[in-house]
């Protein structure tokens, strides 16, 4: 028994003679007929009752319609459906990205925009530091992250650059340097500094750590913080100062204040979009085409 015996048959039944449903199946009514038979052989068992205005169906036949529009329905939305999964128009996509880069507008641009244009993909978000994404990503447990890394991506993992952010001074609100910015690191030498673990970025940690050594600058830190939206809130306190990505001023921050400096602004801070090497599903190839559009 095949799909299309069955698609005969459906037709057949529905315009009730051999001759009317070779013309809605096109083809020659012989041909038809014979399939027809072909069926019967094959199931072992009288479909139809034949007579001179038409055809009636045998309880078996009956039967047969019944499952027959059901098998063929449910055809055509396997069909459907795998096309649309082939095409990444279904499935799921988990994304990581640091909870830096959630409030950052381009970022949120490219969720917000992949969400709607493909509305049938569950798009798992989870905020997770740069080196905790690169392990999740080695081991699987991410498809894509939105990262910060250097030039040289890791053996395993595919990366497109997305922009190129710097750093900043984040100060409190009521702090002197609001009013009377120093112009120089050199000028923040006995300032007390809020830091961040070297264990949670290292590529972050190093990058900005190899910019301070070229401009013989040594931070005074006192306090360490989990992340940056923990840093930014201890700012906020008033427990000190803090060197962060100038993404972070896109993070609505109450009492804290972000200074621009030149020897800041030359440190670059490459934000990449990251994934398994070979490992590009439909959905994860749209979401790359996608961020390339936003990010040119």
């Amino acid at each position: 028994m095949e799909f299309r015996q069955l698609e005969y048959f459906v037709a057949v039944v529905e315009t009730g003679s051999i001759s009317a449903a070779s013309r809605r199946v096109h083809i020659a009514q012989p041909a038809l007929t014979r399939q027809m038979q072909l069926l019967e052989e094959g199931l072992g068992t009288p479909l139809l009752d034949r007579h001179a205005r038409g055809v009636r169906l045998t309880v078996a036949g009956r039967m047969l319609y019944s499952e027959a529009t059901r098998l063929l329905d449910e055809r055509v939305d396997i069909k459907a459906r795998l096309l649309a999964l082939g095409s990444g128009q279904t499935g799921k996509l988990s994304l990581g990205v640091t909870v830096t880069h959630l409030w950052v507008p381009e970022v949120a641009k490219l969720m917000r925009g992949y969400r709607e244009r493909y509305p049938q993909v569950a798009l798992d978000v989870f905020t997770l530091l740069s080196g905790p994404q690169l392990e999740k990503l080695q081991q699987g447990g991410l498809d894509a992250g939105i990262l910060y890394h250097d030039d040289h991506v890791p053996s395993g993992i595919e990366a497109r650059l997305l922009q190129r952010d710097h750093l900043v001074l984040a100060v409190p609100a009521s702090s002197s340097w609001v009013q009377s910015p120093p112009r120089r690191l050199v000028d923040l030498a006995e300032t007390e500094f809020i830091w961040g673990y070297r264990s949670v970025s290292p590529v972050y940690y190093d990058r900005m750590v190899a910019h301070f050594a070229r401009l013989n600058f040594e931070p005074r830190v006192v306090q360490y913080g989990a992340d940056n939206i923990t840093i930014l809130s201890m700012i906020s306190a008033g427990l000190g100062v803090a060197i962060v990505p100038a993404a972070s001023s896109s993070h609505p921050t109450p009492g804290v204040r972000f200074i621009e400096l030149e020897e800041l602004t030359t440190c670059d801070m490459p934000l990449w979009l990251a994934w398994r090497a070979g490992e590009v599903s439909p959905v994860l190839d749209n979401f790359i085409q996608m961020a390339v559009e936003m990010f040119v």
